[in-house]
C-alpha cells in the first residue's frame, strides 16, 4: 500500500509539473504563430493529455477487460464537463467564444451521440471503431483547416507577447511537458488502480472512477493551472478536445485493437452512457442562450458528479 501511494503522488507532482510547462509553451507557440490557443488546446494539447487514455484502452481491450476500457472513455467525459469544468466555473466564471458554440459544443455533442447509438446493441465491432476513426478524423481535418485560415488572416500580425525563445525550443519544451504528464499520469493510474484492487472493486467501477479520474488528471491540472494564469481558452479547448478524440480517437482505435467485439456492459449503456450523452446535449442549448457558465452552474456540475460519484460507491462497489 505505501509503495502504491508514493506512485500516487510522484504523478501528481508530475502532472503538475508538466501541465505548468505545457500550458506556458503552449500559450507561447499561439502568440508567435497567430495560432488561437483555443486552437492549441483542441489540437497539441488534447492529443497529449489524451494519451494515457489511450494506452489504458488498447492495453485493456487487449487483455479483455471490456469494463475498464469503455468505462474508462465514459467516465473520462464525465469527469471533463461536469468535474473539470465545472469547478473551472467555480473558480471564475467561462465565457465561451462564438466559434466554440456553433462548431466544438455541437462536435462534442455528436460523438457521445454517436458512441451511444453505436452501442446500443451491447456491443462495438470492428465497423463501429472504424465509425468512430472516421468521425474523429474529419473533425482533426476541420481543425486543420480552421488554423490554417487563422494563420493566414493573422500573417503579418506582429506576437501578442515578446519571446526570446525560438519556435523551436518552445515545441521542444512543449513536448516535455506533454510527455511528463503522461509519464505521471501512468505513475498516479497505476498507484490508484492498486488501492483500488485491495478493496475489491470491478473493473468497471475503477474505469469509471479511480481510472476515469487519474486519466482525466492532465485534463484537471492543465485546466486549473490555465485558469489560474489566466489563459482561459487553452484550458476550454483542451476539455473540449479531449472529450471529442476520447470517444473518437482513442476508443476507436481501441475496438479495432481489440480481438473480436469489445462488449459494453449493461450498466454502463443503461446510465453511465446515457448521463454522458445527456450531459453533452444539455450544455448546447444551455451555453448557446448564456454564452458562459457562471459559477453556480459549475456549482451544479460539480454536485452532479458528486452525487453520480456516490450513487456509483453505494450500489457497485
Amino acid at each position: 500500500m505505501a509503495a502504491s501511494t508514493a506512485a500516487l503522488l510522484a504523478g501528481l507532482a508530475m502532472l503538475v509539473a508538466g501541465a505548468e510547462l505545457v500550458v506556458r509553451q503552449g500559450t507561447a507557440l499561439a502568440a508567435r504563430f497567430g495560432v488561437s490557443p483555443l486552437v492549441v488546446g483542441m489540437t497539441v494539447v488534447s492529443v497529449g493529455t489524451s494519451l494515457p487514455e489511450l494506452a489504458i484502452g488498447i492495453n485493456a481491450a487487449g487483455q479483455g477487460n471490456a469494463g475498464l476500457a469503455v468505462g474508462n472513455i465514459v467516465g473520462t467525459n464525465l469527469v471533463n464537463v461536469l468535474l473539470i469544468l465545472g469547478l473551472s466555473a467555480l473558480i471564475r466564471p467561462v465565457v465561451f467564444e462564438p466559434r466554440t458554440l456553433r462548431f466544438d459544443l455541437p462536435v462534442m455533442a455528436g460523438a457521445a451521440v454517436l458512441l451511444l447509438v453505436l452501442a446500443l446493441d451491447g456491443s462495438l465491432t470492428t465497423a463501429d471503431g472504424a465509425w468512430l476513426c472516421v468521425y474523429g478524423a474529419a473533425y482533426l481535418g476541420l481543425l486543420v483547416v480552421h488554423t490554417r485560415r487563422q494563420a493566414a488572416a493573422s500573417k503579418g500580425t506582429p506576437p501578442a507577447t515578446a519571446t526570446t525563445r525560438s519556435a523551436a525550443v518552445q515545441v521542444v519544451l512543449l513536448v516535455v511537458g506533454l510527455a511528463v504528464i503522461v509519464v505521471g499520469a501512468e505513475f498516479l493510474v497505476d498507484g490508484a488502480v492498486r488501492i483500488a484492487r485491495v478493496w475489491g472493486a470491478s473493473d468497471t467501477f475503477v474505469g469509471l472512477t479511480v481510472v476515469a479520474i487519474g486519466t482525466s488528471a492532465p485534463e484537471l491540472v492543465t485546466t486549473i493551472v490555465s485558469t489560474v494564469r489566466g489563459d482561459r481558452s487553452l484550458a476550454l479547448g483542451n476539455l473540449l478536445g479531449s472529450s471529442v478524440f476520447n470517444i473518437a480517437l482513442i476508443l476507436g482505435p481501441t475496438v479495432l485493437a481489440a480481438p473480436g467485439t469489445v462488449p459494453v456492459p449493461d450498466d454502463v449503456l443503461a446510465l453511465d452512457m446515457v448521463l454522458m450523452v445527456a450531459t453533452a446535449l444539455v450544455c448546447v442549448p444551455a451555453f448557446f442562450t448564456r454564452r458562459q457558465l457562471s459559477r453556480w452552474e459549475g456549482a451544479a456540475f460539480v454536485a452532479t458528479y458528486v452525487a453520480y460519484t456516490t450513487w456509483l460507491v453505494t450500489t457497485r462497489l
